[in-house]
C-alpha cells in the first residue's frame, strides 16, 4: 500500500502530523508493507528566495492578527508539538520560500534518502538556531547528513531547473485532487486525510484502506501445477 503525503517545510501542523501519522504507522500490524512518500507543496510559492523574515511578522501581515496574537498561535503550536515528543523553537524562527528543499527532496527520493531528508529538514526549521531559508550551505549539510553526497546536493540547489518539474508537477496533482492546505495524506489512490489528525485516525484510515484492498487475481491460462517452490521446497522436473 502507498501512502502520499503532500507537505511544506515551512508547515508546522505538517511537522506535527508526520509525527502522528508516523506514531499509527509504527503500531500497524502491516508497516512493513507500507510505501510513503512525500510529495511538494508550497505555502509561499510566490515569495522570492531571498525574501526571508520572522515568523511573526509573517503572520501578523499575512492573516491580520496583533503580534500578541501570533505569539500565543506559535505557543499552542509547541504545546501540541512537545505532546507528539517533539521539539519547538516558538520564539526567533524565519519564513521563507521552500522551493529548493522541495527540489532537493526530490533529489533524495532518487537516492532512497526522502524521509531522512525531510526529517531533518523539519527539525532544522522548528527546532534549531540557524535557519534552512535562502542558505544553500545549511541545506547541503543537511543533505550529508541525511545520506546524500555533497557535491551533487550542491550542484541540484545550483541549478534552478534540477527536480523543478518535479515539484510543479506534485502541485499540479494536489490541486486536481482537491488540496487546497497541507499536511495532505493519500492512501491507495483511495482515501484522502486532510490535516494534523490525531494519531488514533491515522490508524483507522490506514486499517480501512488495508482492508478494501482488491485480493489478487491469477491468470489462469498457465498449467495449474506448473513448477514452483515453496516452504518444503522447490519442485524436481520429472523426466
Amino acid at each position: 500500500m502507498r501512502v502520499e503525503i503532500w507537505s511544506d517545510i515551512a508547515c508546522p501542523w505538517c511537522y506535527v502530523g508526520k509525527a502522528r501519522f508516523e506514531k499509527a504507522l509504527d503500531a500497524f500490524p502491516h508497516r512493513g508493507e507500507v510505501e510513503v512518500v512525500h510529495r511538494s507543496f508550497e505555502l509561499d510559492p510566490g515569495r522570492a528566495k531571498g525574501d526571508v523574515q520572522p515568523v511573526l511578522k509573517m503572520l501578523t501581515k499575512k492573516y491580520g492578527m496583533s503580534e500578541a496574537q501570533a505569539q500565543a498561535g506559535e505557543e499552542n503550536l509547541g504545546t501540541q508539538a512537545a505532546a507528539e515528543g517533539l521539539a519547538y523553537r516558538t520564539r526567533d524562527r524565519d519564513h521563507g520560500n521552500t522551493f529548493d528543499m522541495h527540489r532537493l527532496l526530490h533529489f533524495a527520493k532518487e537516492r532512497g534518502r526522502q524521509d531522512e531528508l525531510i526529517g531533518l529538514l523539519y527539525k532544522a526549521n522548528f527546532a534549531e538556531e540557524r535557519t534552512v531559508f535562502n542558505d544553500d550551505e545549511r541545506l547541503v549539510e543537511l543533505a550529508v547528513a541525511a545520506g546524500l553526497d555533497a557535491d551533487a546536493s550542491r550542484e541540484v540547489l545550483a541549478d534552478p531547473k534540477a527536480y523543478a518539474d518535479e515539484v510543479r508537477a506534485d502541485e499540479r496533482e494536489a490541486a486536481e485532487l482537491g488540496a487546497n492546505g497541507v499536511p495532505f495524506f493519500v492512501l491507495d489512490r483511495k482515501y484522502g486525510v486532510s490535516g494534523a489528525q490525531p494519531a488514533e485516525v491515522f490508524a483507522q484510515a490506514l486499517t480501512q484502506a488495508w482492508g478494501e484492498r482488491p485480493p489478487l487475481k491469477l491468470i489462469q491460462d498457465g498449467a495449474a501445477d506448473a513448477e514452483a517452490c515453496g516452504p518444503d521446497g522447490c519442485a524436481v522436473p520429472q523426466p
